[in-house]
């Protein structure tokens, strides 16, 4: 198969670019290559996510239903980055349930909903330390989005990250004497997360 790198376009996707598949986060379609499974030609896109080493191949005709993606345009950047500014919502239900909807938003793909996500796990430095499962979910989701903005916005990951801590410092309760009352209101739902830890 001779393609002298020239684009290839299929389903409004091309050859070359970045797109998001959800439960994996920023790609670059490589390659759409044809294979023979079952006696059947399959049309597949080789999606490549060069920071897991890994590469994907996705049905072209499948693409909308697995929810690949475009990458988000700059007015839903620009959303997802004023989410970070709004008060965190954290529901006080357990850990574990709260958990899965965190997990649920992040392999959504959905720039937004990810967003919510580090906006609610954010902690500042005068905040209480963050359980180990929290950490995780945390890291995941500004790993996605960090990686989003960085495509979007052809700037570095460093810039990118940049960008989205100077808009968490911005929320209304890194504001020093909220973080002493919101730390007393939210004793009472952080004992789940004390038993989580041990």
């Amino acid at each position: 198969m001779s393609t002298a790198k020239k684009t290839v376009v299929r389903q409004g996707f091309k050859t070359g670019e970045f797109v998001v598949y959800p439960s994996h986060g920023v790609g670059q379609i490589t390659a759409i290559e044809e294979q023979e499974v079952a006696g059947f030609k399959l049309e597949l896109f080789v999606v490549s996510f060069a920071k897991d080493k890994m590469t994907l191949r996705v049905p072209t005709a499948k693409a909308a239903s697995v929810g690949l993606r475009k990458l988000a345009d700059t007015d839903i950047v620009g959303k997802a980055l004023s989410t970070l500014t709004g008060r965190a919502r954290v529901k006080r239900t357990m850990w574990s349930r709260r958990a899965q909807e965190y997990e649920a938003k992040i392999n959504s793909g959905d720039l937004v909903a990810i967003a919510e996500v580090v906006r609610d796990l954010y902690r500042s430095e005068a905040q209480p330390e963050q359980s180990y499962s929290e950490r995780q979910l945390y890291e995941a989701a500004i790993d996605r989005m960090t990686r989003e903005i960085s495509a979007v916005e052809e700037i570095t990951e460093t810039e990118a990250l940049k960008k989205i801590e100077g808009q968490l410092a911005k929320s209304p309760r890194r504001a020093g004497k909220a973080d002493a009352a919101e730390a007393a209101e939210g004793e009472e739902g952080d004992e789940d997360l004390q038993e989580e830890a041990a």
